[in-house]
């Protein structure tokens, strides 16, 4: 399916919703890898391996600082959804570096879907459902842009012990592409040339 491997060309135009249907992709991803053999695995785990990077780092780009400022104990949050997102990183990058068809990546296979499940339940309960409630439409669309423009420059792999979401996207970019990212999310996020960055 297309809107599995370009999760940027989803339609949802409501950040909340455009993130909750992304989690539902990704948990289809991982049936997908685990009953898929040979190639076919290979081939389903990369598009996994792509969703869940372009996936994580729009959050860090574009909802978390959101989260940061509009929440009541929005660094609690978000510095919670971060550690999630790190041990997550590690684990996808052990299983990027291994052979698809061996128990060993199937077990820590397992392992990945276990936390990447709880860390989008937690960011649903704790996090999405709390921006719901203290956004407006128009700034829940208007992050739904940023977090697409975002997703478009990301990196297609995890890049462990990167916090920031900016270091990330210079990894898997040439700076002169992430300027213009910066500045097509600048736009869509309504922020000035002097303002925030």
């Amino acid at each position: 399916m297309d809107r599995q491997s370009r999760p940027e060309t989803m339609r949802e135009n409501d950040v909340i919703d455009l993130l909750t249907q992304q989690h539902v992709l990704i948990r289809e991803l991982f049936d997908e890898v685990d009953r898929s053999q040979g190639e076919q695995r290979r081939e389903a785990f990369s598009r996994l391996v792509r969703l869940l990077a372009v996936h994580e780092t729009a959050e860090e780009e574009i909802v978390h600082p959101y989260a940061r400022r509009k929440l009541v104990g929005g660094d609690t949050i978000v510095d919670n959804r971060l550690q999630e997102e790190e041990e997550a990183k590690e684990m996808l990058s052990r299983l990027d570096d291994m052979d698809v068809t061996t128990p060993e990546f199937s077990q820590e296979l397992e392992r990945l879907r276990a936390a990447v499940f709880a860390h989008a339940a937690a960011e649903e309960r704790y996090e999405f459902s709390e921006l719901k409630a203290s956004t407006s439409e128009g700034e829940r669309r208007a992050m739904a842009v940023g977090v697409k423009a975002a997703e478009a420059m990301a990196p297609t792999h995890p890049h462990p012990g990167i916090e920031s979401a900016t270091e990330n996207i210079l990894l898997g970019t040439p700076v002169a592409i992430m300027d213009r990212a910066r500045d097509v999310i600048r736009k869509a996020m309504g922020k000035s040339e002097s303002g925030e960055g």
